[in-house]
């Protein structure tokens, strides 16, 4: 009958909207990561193409990535002549980045990679999201996510090695909200090969499994509970053998950051704003309904015990393995809260995923990607031009000491010490940024540093300065 066959027809193209409508959707997080990629590529390239590095974190990492790609121990000669990285930090998993670095070597290798690793986690919190929320709350959480504060200020530090485990734990949290118990377990074991602290956060993210399939899968949660075992036993033997068999002073340089200066009670009102800004402009404090936050506890635990306040802020890259352990813990309580009995809650519920994305934009007006709307982002000074003309001038090979600002234009091409820390090598060059002036005398500040060396100034350029040692 003509009515039975149009209801049909309108049946079929109804279904056909539909099934286009999930075919686009599956593409939302990748599309959404391909932006964040573009812009956290950005920030970070645009920063260092300004000579604007703000650490010497980025050419303590080229030069152990270098090592690597030349099939040589990772010598971070920037921590002391003969440095081996692994004795300082435990992140063998650099060495993944030796063969891109091998093709592409520069800093900019070391960047890029870390722009992809922070958007492939924002593509795994997208999906995760869309799956249990839907499209277009999944899709709000991803921008949320992918904005958020703690990966801007990890953007913008330059480069870390935490840049592995941010999709780390993103996977196997998602993993676990899918109920695949033996992959999130899988996801998060690498974790111990990321930095020493890790493996508890890995045996935290065991513990979340254990907790969620003891009920169902009893042997998950026992292998679970293993994990959990081994992830804290390779952090204590990480700290206590393997660190000290590479570090030349046979111990770890960073218990006294424990162990030495305020207690944890010092500066609480600062870690009460830390982690007000984790909770509120991120979760709208819903994230305490789930237990996913437990594989926050490591990473908050030991920077509010240590003595060193850097550690206990909202600044740098410390709080960017956080972000997708709040994000995926939003998910997992905003999915529970739609079945509570209670109206208000579900109403609550409801409407977080559009205010986290708004709270999100709106606080990236003062966030480092701000920067990127900025004409002068784009811009190279005609101080900055003379200045790299100047370190240029350098030969490749050249043993160069240096601060922080020539470290990330030499690191591919020069052997490089920090001022003041190069023991016994005398460098055939000294390289300086002194656009604050704080060498009004580089020549005799060539002699304090090297009293049995004789400097000449071979240019000055850009507010920068380069010694050439005397033959």
């Amino acid at each position: 009958m003509p009515g039975t066959d149009l209801t049909i027809a309108r049946g079929r193209a109804t279904e056909n909207r539909a099934a286009r409508a999930v075919s686009r959707a599956k593409y939302d997080p990748y599309l959404l990561a391909t932006a964040l990629f573009l812009a956290y590529a950005l920030l970070s390239v645009l920063r260092w193409y300004r000579m604007e590095n703000r650490s010497w974190d980025l050419g303590i990492f080229e030069q152990a990535v270098r090592a690597y790609a030349h099939l040589q121990a990772p010598i971070a000669d920037l921590k002391g002549p003969g440095t081996h990285i692994l004795g300082d930090h435990f992140s063998p998993v650099t060495a993944l980045l030796a063969p891109l670095y091998r093709v592409f070597p520069s800093p900019v290798t070391l960047l890029l990679a870390q722009a992809a690793l922070f958007a492939l986690s924002a593509a795994v919190v997208t999906r995760a999201a869309a799956r249990l929320l839907g499209r277009a709350r999944g899709l709000a959480i991803g921008v949320a996510y992918g904005l958020s504060w703690g990966l801007q200020r990890a953007v913008d530090f330059d480069f870390h090695e935490i840049a592995f485990a941010v999709p780390l734990i993103a996977l196997s949290l998602e993993a676990v909200l899918r109920e695949r118990w033996r992959a999130a377990l899988w996801w998060a074991l690498p974790l111990v090969f990321v930095k020493e602290d890790l493996g508890l956060t890995c045996s935290a993210l065991a513990v979340v499994v254990a907790l969620r399939a003891r009920r169902t899968q009893r042997r998950i949660a026992w292998w679970a509970v293993g994990l959990a075992g081994f992830g804290a036993l390779a952090a204590l033997l990480t700290f206590t053998t393997l660190i000290p068999a590479f570090n030349t002073t046979g111990g770890y340089d960073y218990w006294t950051k424990v162990s030495e200066g305020p207690t944890p009670f010092d500066g609480l009102d600062v870690k009460l704003r830390t982690l007000g800004w984790l909770l509120i402009p991120t979760t709208g404090l819903l994230a305490l309904r789930s237990p996913l936050l437990i594989v926050a506890l490591p990473t908050l635990g030991w920077r509010f015990v240590s003595g060193d306040s850097h550690y206990w802020g909202t600044d740098w890259h410390y709080s960017a393995v956080l972000m997708p352990v709040v994000a995926l813990a939003l998910v997992d309580a905003l999915d529970r809260s739609r079945r509570s009995p209670r109206p208000w809650l579900r109403t609550y519920a409801a409407q977080l995923p559009t205010a986290v994305a708004a709270a999100a934009l709106a606080l990236t007006t003062a966030l480092p990607l701000a920067t990127l709307t900025e004409a002068a982002t784009y811009r190279e000074t005609p101080r900055t031009a003379a200045a790299k003309d100047l370190l240029e001038r350098i030969p490749d090979g050249a043993s160069v000491e240096a601060n922080i600002g020539p470290i990330s234009r030499l690191t591919s091409r020069c052997q490089v010490f920090w001022i003041g820390s190069t023991q016994d090598v005398t460098p055939d060059y000294i390289a300086l940024d002194n656009t604050r002036g704080k060498y009004d005398d580089p020549l005799r500040t060539a002699r304090d540093l090297h009293p049995d060396a004789t400097y000449e100034l071979a240019g000055s350029a850009g507010g920068y300065l380069v010694l050439r040692r005397a033959l």
